[in-house]
């Protein structure tokens, strides 16, 4: 017994591994919620300046336009698949601007005024 639950851990974990996140599986609008919630905390702990967030918002204000235009005529799969790559984009956007190191006004990053 002991000897063929072994060898089905190691494949179950292999295949866990192995197995690309199915994104696309995420209904639409939980994607986009879940996006506003990662601005909106990276906003308020300081990881996100105002600047970024008002742009990462745009971008995805941008595509939900997008999303509401292919929905006139139905989604498609290239279309679920369009709107899949630019919330990866965005994702990958906020992921950058939270460890990009630039913080809010009197942080050093010489937003303020020159002190030289």
């Amino acid at each position: 017994m002991k000897k063929i639950m072994i060898p089905i851990a190691a494949v179950s974990a292999l295949a866990a591994v192995t197995l690309p996140p199915v994104v696309s599986a995420q209904p639409i609008q939980q994607r986009q919620d879940q996006l506003e919630r990662r601005i909106d905390f990276g906003l308020r702990n300081g990881s996100l300046t105002r600047q970024e967030a008002y742009r990462l918002r745009a971008d995805l204000r941008e595509t939900e336009r997008m999303e509401q235009r292919y929905r006139r005529g139905g989604l498609n799969g290239w279309e679920r698949a369009d709107l899949d790559r630019r919330f990866d984009r965005i994702s990958q956007q906020i992921r950058y601007e939270r460890h990009d190191r630039d913080y809010g006004y009197g942080y050093g990053n010489r937003q303020g005024p020159a002190r030289w």
